[in-house]
């Protein structure tokens, strides 16, 4: 029990994912979360996107390779030619595009382990591009209509972990929504992690699987109250909304971190009956973040 509320102990599967960090920065806040928005959108699952993004901080002057405001955004694919392919796609598409923006790499740099960014986009300049060495590390800067864009040539990548979860069962849709935002807030506050879900919360939680043998996912009917009574369903009476929040790290002490935080905020919300979490069986990913565990260490 956490907060009165019934922890099931169980544990949420996770998988190995390559990651990258961008930082952008621009003349304003304001455009550096235009691009955060741009570059980043349309990355919720690899089921059926190219990557797995989100804003992971706003990022103060003091912050910033360049001393503007800036932010912090996570990229997660299944291999590094994956993530180089999406990340130059989305950074050409929608940070050089975006006004004032520049680009930096915001992790380590292995050469056995890097992608290069800047080095595939300085072809855009069609010849007028500069290269720029300094402290080490190349910068392309590209001729755009407001100026230059400024970009670093090679990123460094982790090995990140992915999938983590939680599934909160709540009475009404109202406060399992109430539940999901406090606890979309408390595992955003934890550095090195995203949650890459519309808003951090996912209202379409899906299985392996599916009668229409083309699909590889469908829904969750498990846990969809309207299926109560035709399918085996694992929900409690008095149970009738259920909302899922993924998480994905760059390493596994961080997702657990977010995901007790995220545990604790949601079971403070009235209404709340059960916290739980999605696995296939241990034989999908190699880390099992064990709910249990979690309460046992805190």
């Amino acid at each position: 029990m956490l907060n009165g509320v019934e922890v099931v102990d169980t544990f949420a599967e996770a998988f190995g994912m390559s990651a990258a960090r961008v930082v952008v920065t621009a003349e304003s806040a304001r455009w550096a979360l235009e691009a955060a928005r741009a570059a980043t959108g349309y990355a919720a699952s690899v089921i059926g996107c190219d990557a797995e993004a989100g804003l992971e901080k706003e990022l103060t002057p003091a912050e910033t390779p360049d001393g503007r405001p800036g932010v912090s955004l996570l990229f997660f694919a299944f291999s590094r030619d994956a993530l180089q392919k999406a990340l130059v796609n989305r950074v050409a598409q929608c940070i050089l595009t975006c006004p004032t923006t520049a680009c930096f790499n915001g992790l380590p740099i292995d050469p056995a382990r890097s992608i290069r960014i800047g080095g595939n986009l300085r072809f855009f300049g069609d010849g007028w591009q500069i290269s720029k060495l300094l402290d080490g590390k190349r910068y392309w800067r590209v001729p755009v209509m407001d100026g230059e864009f400024l970009c670093e040539d090679v990123f460094g990548t982790a090995k990140g972990v992915a999938g983590g979860n939680i599934l909160i069962l709540a009475d009404t849709q109202a406060s399992g929504l109430k539940a999901a935002e406090d606890a979309v807030d408390a595992a955003r506050a934890v550095s090195g992690v995203i949650l890459p879900f519309p808003g951090g919360v996912v209202r379409s939680g899906s299985k392996v699987g599916s009668k229409y043998k083309k699909l590889r996912a469908s829904t969750n009917d498990a846990y969809c109250p309207s299926l109560r009574g035709a399918v085996k369903s694992e929900l409690p009476d008095g149970v009738n909304a259920v909302y899922e929040l993924v998480i994905d790290g760059l390493d596994l002490a961080a997702v657990e971190r977010a995901t007790w935080e995220a545990m604790l905020a949601a079971t403070r919300v009235p209404g709340v009956k059960r916290i739980t979490a999605g696995n296939y069986g241990g034989k999908l990913g190699p880390f099992h973040i064990r709910l249990r565990g979690l309460l046992e260490g805190k």
